[in-house]
């Protein structure tokens, strides 16, 4: 999930100097082996990718990821809760050593941190209710739609720049988004439907329905300290063999109870 607005740029580069922080004070991959433990930035408001589990602990696909990373690493887990407008600034100040919660590699981003190869896929597309009879994102750019969103994700800047006619409401968490749409607050929500379809069961008296045409694909990866590149290189050949020997298509499976919509070709150049 994307976002390249310049102002949450220039947030994050505040962020990082105000804490004093440098892409050379990031923990190497020695010094992740040395203490023992690999500290993973996840957010538990996004399922399946992050979820609170019966017990109220972090659950999901990322945290099963990571916990298959940990294990060919040889160290622990620590799982750290972030939201999607701070999870950067955590990679950036060193809170954590990578990210997930749906990281969409983009330009805007990686002047601020490194990403590693993909994990999983996003298929963007529009979430509305049978109110709404479009069958185009394209048809929501009217001035009487108004788009829910989440801050720091892909699609404000996807709206801002292909759906200026709209006006868009936005909310901290995809529960929050979810809610206003069933609240009648707000019409439709871009975003990746496999995250986000799961929530409208919450929501059982609204006819949910997913537009037919998708927007478009994106590719989500992990996101580390710039100039980090122990961590970074023994993390895309950790990466490789999870796709290769079928890992992650099994914590998918479980998680999102089907194959990934547009899967990931691991090749020998991957």
């Amino acid at each position: 999930m994307k976002n390249g607005k310049l102002t949450w740029i220039v947030f994050s580069l505040v962020f990082v100097l105000v804490m004093g922080v440098s892409a050379a004070q990031a923990r190497t991959l020695d010094e992740v082996i040395k203490e023992g433990v690999i500290r993973v930035g996840i957010n538990p408001t996004l399922p399946p990718l992050g979820i609170y589990n019966d017990k109220n602990q972090v659950d999901g696909f990322d945290k099963d990821f990571s916990e298959a990373v940990a294990q060919k690493l040889g160290v622990k887990l620590e799982i750290v809760k972030v939201g999607s407008p701070d999870r950067i600034p955590f990679v950036a100040a060193d809170k954590i050593d990578y990210v997930m919660g749906g990281m969409t590699r983009t330009s805007a981003r990686a002047k601020i941190i490194d990403f590693t190869l993909p994990v999983n896929t996003e298929v963007l597309g529009v979430l509305t209710t049978d109110k709404i009879a479009y069958k185009d994102y394209k048809e929501f750019n009217k001035k009487d739609i108004t788009l829910v969103q989440v801050r720091g994700t892909t699609p404000v800047q996807f709206i801002e720049k292909n759906m200026p006619e709209a006006k868009v409401l936005l909310l901290d968490n995809y529960p929050d988004a979810i809610r206003a749409i069933a609240q009648g607050r707000g019409d439709a929500i871009v975003d990746v439907i496999d995250y986000i379809f799961k929530l409208t069961k919450d929501h059982k008296n609204v006819k949910w329905r997913i537009v037919d045409a998708p927007v478009s694909v994106d590719f989500d990866c992990l996101g580390i300290a710039k100039g980090n590149y122990t961590l970074r290189d023994w993390l895309n050949v950790a990466i490789f063999e999870l796709h290769t020997d079928g890992t992650i298509d099994r914590i998918w499976e479980k998680w999102f109870g089907g194959p990934m919509i547009f899967k990931i070709r691991a090749t020998e150049w991957f």
